[in-house]
């Protein structure tokens, strides 16, 4: 629609436009059934329905093994951060975390309550600009298991391939998950957030290994147990219907383009044009380095606060929105989703072009 701005925010981020269109009709009057969607009781045949092929698409499209549960969530990403040591630490065990930015030292100062966190790897000092590579660091024989973030919003940076050992990998993939091919069999428990690359936000997704699930100590609460909710197929409560039945709509619409590999390339596509312009260019430094770059979040400066600040409103005036970077780097983030057009990608490459040459 041309209505419509491009949308660069972090999340919650752009959708498919199919999907809201459908999701605006469903919320209404779901299926002709003379009721909507969000009115709809969770344990109805009719949601039950949607649930079953929302799990059955995720685990088509991540190829997620059978051994390996499936959970929909509530209290986003950052609950994650507790649930994980609650459920695979405990006190007198130690966990091996890899601080890559923001997200994952919060990840660390919650662990810190249940367990022994072994920081094994930062790069704190040079403001989060990379992430390591396996000989970076070393994970002591102890750790109970490998918490890595695989993407970082903030810093624009993201891991190239994965760890390797064989320790028990926890993985916080809430900016990246479905945005390029992973083999799931690797990791013992991934989890993310919704609101980037799978529906709007409410849902948390969490892929287990079923043999971790018994892994809690006798004091945790209930809520708080990956088994309470693996035992209930995600409805020891009411789960969050609404977010479910969008990401179902988004998986649909990514088979539909082809799946994971086809997203891969696009995605691939749009993060070289964007970091094309900025490497030939001397107005703009990005902010990450190269080998460490994301392809979802691209994060660069301007010569001078002033002038970013002017890129960021005037790029808005004609639709660019959501580039502002945030206060921990300053400069400008754009954030290229799956949903986000390689339209809207070219667009910003030129405003770039332009308001480099009359204010370089």
């Amino acid at each position: 629609m041309s209505d419509r701005i491009y949308n660069f925010s972090p999340g919650p981020a752009t959708l498919p436009y199919d999907v809201l269109i459908q999701a605006a009709k469903d919320i209404v009057n779901f299926n002709d059934k003379g009721i909507g969607l969000i009115e709809m009781s969770h344990r109805s045949k009719e949601f039950i329905q949607v649930f079953d092929e929302c799990e059955a698409l995720l685990r088509e499209l991540l190829s997620i093994p059978q051994n390996y549960k499936v959970l929909f969530l509530q209290g986003g990403a950052s609950t994650q951060f507790a649930m994980v040591p609650m459920n695979l630490l405990g006190q007198g065990r130690t966990a091996c975390y890899l601080n890559t930015g923001t997200w994952s030292k919060k990840a660390i100062k919650e662990a810190k309550l249940f367990g022994t966190v072994d920081v094994v790897f930062t790069s704190e000092h040079t403001n989060f600009d990379r992430v390591p590579s396996t000989g970076d660091y070393m994970i002591p024989a102890e750790a109970e298991y490998l918490y890595f973030v695989s993407n970082n919003t903030i810093f624009g940076t993201q891991f190239q391939s994965m760890p390797e050992t064989d320790k028990v990998m926890v993985c916080d993939m809430s900016s990246d998950i479905l945005s390029r091919r992973i083999d799931v069999s690797r990791f013992g428990l991934i989890f993310a957030g919704a609101q980037k690359n799978m529906g709007p936000a409410g849902c948390t997704v969490v892929i287990i290994r079923e043999d971790l699930l018994d892994r809690a100590p006798e004091n945790i609460p209930t809520m708080f147990r990956y088994k309470t909710h693996a035992d209930k197929h995600s409805m020891f409560n009411t789960p969050p219907c609404f977010a479910i039945y969008a990401i179902g709509l988004v998986l649909k619409w990514l088979k539909n383009i082809g799946g994971v590999a086809a997203i891969e390339k696009m995605n691939q596509d749009k993060a070289t044009l964007l970091y094309q312009a900025i490497d030939n260019s001397s107005f703009y430094k990005g902010h990450a380095q190269k080998d460490s770059r994301s392809l979802m979040n691209i994060t660069f400066n301007l010569p001078t606060p002033d002038l970013e600040a002017k890129f960021v409103n005037e790029a808005t005036a004609v639709s660019l929105d959501g580039l502002r970077g945030h206060r921990s780097v300053g400069g400008c983030r754009a954030s290229i989703y799956n949903a986000f057009p390689r339209e809207g990608v070219k667009k910003l490459v030129h405003f770039m072009e332009e308001f480099a040459k009359h204010n370089g």
